[in-house]
Formats: C-alpha cells, sequence, structure tokens
C-alpha cells in the first residue's frame, strides 16, 4: 500500500492556497458587487454618467479584478504544489483549466477598459454619437457575463480534479472532498446547460451554478488555515 509524502514545502503551499482563496474571493465580490453592480443599471446613459461621475471607484473595481487575478495564479500555483505528489498529471490538468478561468477573468477586465475609453470619448470617438457610444459601452460590460460563465466551465473542471486528488490523498476529510466534486459537477453541468439552453437560468437560478462550489472553496480555505494538512503521510487506497 503506497503513502503520498507530505512535506513542509506543502504545508506552506496549503497555507498559502488558503489565504489567497480567500483574499481574492473577498475582493472579487467587493469589486464586482460593490463597485461595479453600484454604478451599471439597466439603461446605458445612465450607467455612462454614472461611470463619469465615480470614475475612480470605476478603476478601483477593474483594479480589484487586476487582484484577483494575481491571486488566481497564486491560487494556481498553491494548490499543484500540495496536490502534485497524488498525481503530477491530474493536478497539472488542474492547473491549466483553471488558468483558463483567470484568462476569462483578465479578458473581463480588458472589456472595462474597452467600455471606459468608449463612455469617456477620446479624440478618435468624437464624430460618433455619445448616445451610440454607450450603448456600445453597455454591451461590453454586458459580455462579462458570457466569459464568467464560459470561465466557469473550466474553473468547475479544474475543482473537479482537485476535489478528486483531495479525496483521493486523504489530506482532508474524504466527506469534504466528495462534497467539493459534487459540487464542481453540479456547476460544470449546470453551465454547460445554461450554455446550450440560456433559458435554464429561469429553471435553476444562477446563483445555485456555483454557490456549492463556492462554499466548498470556503470551508477548504479555512480548514488549510486551521487545521492544514496532516501531521502524517496517509495510505493511498489498494491498488486492485
Amino acid at each position: 500500500m503506497a503513502s503520498y509524502s507530505i512535506d513542509e514545502s506543502q504545508r506552506a503551499a496549503a497555507r498559502a492556497a488558503g489565504w489567497s482563496y480567500l483574499i481574492t474571493f473577498a475582493t472579487v465580490c467587493y469589486a464586482n458587487f460593490g463597485m461595479h453592480d453600484r454604478l451599471i443599471s439597466d439603461n446605458a446613459s445612465v450607467t455612462a454618467r454614472n461611470i463619469m461621475v465615480h470614475e475612480l471607484l470605476f478603476r478601483a473595481g477593474i483594479l480589484g479584478n487586476l487582484f484577483y487575478c494575481i491571486g488566481s495564479v497564486v491560487l494556481v500555483t498553491s494548490l499543484y504544489v500540495t496536490l502534485r505528489p497524488v498525481s503530477r498529471g491530474i493536478a497539472l490538468l488542474a492547473t491549466f483549466l483553471r488558468l483558463i478561468w483567470v484568462l476569462m477573468w483578465l479578458t473581463v477586465t480588458l472589456r472595462f477598459f474597452d467600455a471606459l475609453r468608449l463612455i469617456d470619448a477620446d479624440d478618435n470617438l468624437r464624430t460618433f454619437n455619445p448616445d451610440n457610444l454607450h450603448a456600445l459601452a453597455r454591451v461590453y460590460l454586458d459580455a462579462r457575463v458570457d466569459y464568467y460563465y464560459v470561465g466557469l466551465l473550466f474553473g468547475a473542471l479544474a475543482s473537479m480534479a482537485c476535489a478528486y486528488l483531495w479525496f483521493k490523498s486523504r489530506y482532508i476529510p474524504r466527506l469534504l472532498a466528495a462534497f467539493g466534486f459534487i459540487s464542481s459537477v453540479w456547476a460544470a453541468v449546470c453551465t454547460g446547460a445554461f450554455i446550450l439552453v440560456p433559458d435554464f437560468s429561469k429553471v435553476v437560478n444562477l446563483w445555485w451554478f456555483d454557490m456549492p462550489m463556492g462554499i466548498f472553496d470556503i470551508v477548504l480555505s479555512f480548514w488549510l488555515l486551521i487545521k492544514g494538512l496532516p501531521r502524517i503521510s496517509h495510505p493511498a487506497s489498494q491498488s486492485a
């Protein structure tokens, strides 16, 4: 019966994963719900006016998204170092999948810059009707929803891979790892259904797509910070 080693680098990486997730999660929630959503309304002209009046707040939200992307790279690296001894190939796959999720968030942030350029209407855009520019800016802002759910699909697949490794390694309680795997499958299935049939959101509210997976990530982060990895190596399951 083989065992999975646990060294100090893994312990440090696990703590870094816990901190990076909690800090970046709080940051991205505040940046989008506490900053951007305060400025974006159903009316394109009102949205443009809000952003022009509170441009510093809008830019602070952009900075928050960029901080989230940086923190997510730290999280990806930390999870890879922690789970690599269990299966290097699966840990590497999870890393690439989660990096695509980060790329989607980065694309959302760039779209915010595009919208800001249209609203500010620099010299190259003076000949266009402001209402048209504001409507186009609103299209860029609305595109964040599409990018988010494309990214969520890859993020859910990455979470499935990591949850499997957590379960296999017994670094955390298997019940928690199983919940993480099931919640990740749920998020992936719901996201795929929503991409295929947008009216699926009328059957399952968008908030419920990733909420269980988010709960798992929060609980896991606190577990890694408070309990940490086991002090002894856990044996792998007996191979058939």
